[in-house]
C-alpha cells in the first residue's frame, strides 16, 4: 500500500484515537535507504513523525513489537531513541506491522557525517560517545523485552549461509578461522544488532538518537563494539570506529560508562564476524530480489556487494592487501553484427548520463538515490560483458590447478581441510577470483585500506 492519500487517511485516523482530538496529517513522504522497511516522514498537527513499516508483502508481526518494547526500555534506560507514539501488527488499516516515533533532527548519512564541516567539532568524540551509548545498551535488564532471539550467533550464521545452497570459497575460509579462534563468551545483554554509522541521528553537539532496533536479540554485547568497527560502515574513512575514531577511544568510552573492557582478540573476532555477518546479510537481502518476493532496486544492487566483504574478509585475517585497480581493456567501437551505432555499452553510457544527470539531481530523495543506484549498476553490468570471458577463463585454470571442478567443490575442500596442505595455493585463489569480482562490482572498493 504505496497510496500516498490513501495512507494520509489511515494515519490520519489512528493518530486521533491515538491522541484523543482530530489529527491533520501532510507531507507524507517515503525516505530512500531501508531495504528490509518502509520509512516514511509527515507530520500531524506541527508534530514531526516517522512511520516504519514492513513491506505489506512480508510483514514480520512479532518483529514491530518486540522493538517497540525495547525502544521503551531503552529510553527509560537513559539511551537517547526516538519516542514511542504507537505501534502495531497490522490488523487494522496501516496494513502491516509499524511503529510510529517522533521525527529527531540531526543527519543520519554517513558520507555527510564523515565529511561536511558542519560536523567537524563533534567527529573527534563520536568514538568515546558510542561507546558510552553501548554500555548503557548493554547495562539494559533483557528480562524486560520479551520474546528477544537468543541463538549461538556463529551457528545462526552458517545456516543462514547453507540455506542458499551457494558455497563460497571466502566465506568457507573466514568460517574456519573463526571457529578456530572463537573467544569466551563476554556476557549476555541487550545486543541492539546493527549499531552502525548510518543508524545513528547526530547533530553538531552529539548524538540525538539510536535507531532501527529491528535486528535486536539477546546475545554477547561485545558483537555491537565489533559491529561498529567492520570496514563497510567507515565509508571511505579511515577511522576503524564508523570511519569517526579509533578502538581505543570506543572502549574508553565503554568502560568509563560501566561496561566491561573487551580483549583485543575478542573485538578483533567480532570484527571479523561482523564483516561476515554483513557479507551473509547482502546476500539474504538480494535473495529476496532472485526470488522474485521483492523487485526492489536497492535488493538487487545488495547481491553485487558480496565481493565487497569477501575482500574486506581477506583484508582483516591478513590474506590480501590493498590495490589499485587494473585498467579496464579498451572495447571496441563497433560491436559484432548488423547493430547501428552507438552500440550496447555507448547506450549504457547515456543511460548512465541521465540517471546521474538527471534523475539523481531532481527534488524527490527516493528517487535521487534510486538513481544513482541504478547508474551504479549499469557500470556494473557494462564492466562485466567487458571482462566476463576473460575472467571466466582465469577462474577456470584456477580452479584446475588446485583439482576442483566449481566453487562449490572447492568449498567443501576449504570446510573439510583437503586442501590444508596447499592453503597458500587456495589463499591466492580465492583472493584473485575475489579480486576479478571486484573488478566488476566496484574497483575503487580494491584500494580501501583496513586496520
Amino acid at each position: 500500500m504505496n497510496d500516498v492519500p490513501a495512507l494520509t487517511g489511515h494515519l490520519t485516523a489512528r493518530l486521533t484515537e491515538v491522541y484523543g482530538e482530530p489529527v491533520e496529517v501532510t507531507g507524507l513522504n517515503r525516505l530512500s535507504g531501508g531495504a528490509s522497511r518502509e520509512t516514511w516522514a509527515f507530520d500531524a498537527d506541527g508534530r514531526p513523525l516517522i512511520l516504519r513499516r514492513d513491506p505489506p508483502v512480508a510483514p514480520a508481526h512479532t518483529d514491530m513489537a518486540r522493538e517497540a518494547a525495547v525502544l521503551t526500555v531503552a529510553a527509560r534506560g537513559g539511551v537517547p531513541v526516538p519516542h514511542l507514539v504507537d505501534h502495531g501488527d497490522g490488523a487494522g488499516t496501516i496494513g502491516a506491522p509499524y511503529l510510529i516515533m517522533e521525527r529527531l533532527t540531526g543527519e543520519t548519512i554517513p558520507r555527510r557525517l564523515l565529511r561536511d564541516e558542519r560536523f567537524a567539532g563533534v567527529r573527534p568524540g563520536l568514538a568515546r560517545s558510542l561507546g558510552a551509548i553501548l554500555a548503557r545498551i548493554h547495562a539494559l535488564p533483557p528480562d524486560e523485552v520479551p520474546g528477544l532471539p537468543a541463538g549461538d550467533p556463529l551457528e545462526d550464521l552458517v545456516a543462514m549461509y547453507e540455506d542458499f545452497g551457494e558455497p563460497r570459497p571466502a566465506i568457507e575460509i573466514a568460517l574456519r578461522w573463526l571457529a578456530r579462534d572463537r573467544p569466551a563468551a563476554g556476557g549476555d545483554a541487550i545486543v541492539h544488532g546493527d549499531f552502525r554509522n548510518g543508524n545513528l541521528m547526530i547533530a553538531p553537539d552529539g548524538v540525538r538518537g539510536v535507531l532501527d532496533w529491528e535486528l535486536v536479540h539477546r546475545g554477547d554485547p561485545i558483537e555491537d563494539l565489533g559491529w561498529l568497527c567492520v570496514k563497510a560502515w567507515r565509508f571511505g574513512a579511515t577511522g576503524p570506529v564508523g570511519g569517526f575514531g579509533t578502538r581505543a577511544d570506543l572502549v574508553e568510552g565503554y568502560t568509563a560508562a560501566g561496561g566491561d573492557a573487551p580483549s583485543a582478540e575478542a573485538l578483533h573476532w567480532w570484527e571479523v564476524y561482523g564483516t561476515l555477518r554483513w557479507a551473509i546479510l547482502c546476500r539474504y537481502q538480494a535473495e529476496r530480489y532472485l526470488s522474485g518476493a521483492d523487485s526492489s532496486i536497492e535488493l538487487a544492487a545488495l547481491g553485487r556487494r558480496v565481493c565487497e566483504q569477501e575482500h574486506d574478509l581477506l583484508l582483516i585475517l591478513g590474506l590480501t592487501a590493498p590495490r589499485t585497480a587494473d585498467p579496464l581493456p579498451d572495447r571496441p567501437v563497433q560491436a559484432a553484427g548488423p547493430h547501428d551505432r552507438p552500440d550496447a555499452s555507448s547506450l549504457m553510457d547515456a543511460v548512465r548520463a541521465f540517471l546521474k544527470e538527471e534523475v539523481a539531481t531532481g527534488e524527490d530523495e527516493r528517487l535521487r538515490f534510486h538513481g544513482l543506484v541504478a547508474a551504479s549498476m549499469l557500470g556494473i553490468a557494462q564492466r562485466e560483458l567487458l571482462l566476463r570471458d576473460e575472467h571466466g577463463a582465469a577462474h577456470r585454470r584456477r580452479l584446475e590447478s588446485l583439482g576442483c571442478r566449481d566453487d562449490a567443490e572447492l568449498a567443501r575442500a576449504i570446510r573439510d581441510g583437503g586442501l590444508d596442505d596447499r592453503f597458500d595455493d587456495v589463499t591466492a585463489a580465492v583472493r584473485d577470483a575475489v579480486t576479478d569480482k571486484l573488478l566488476v562490482a566496484n574497483p575503487r572498493h580494491l584500494a580501501t585500506p583496513g586496520g
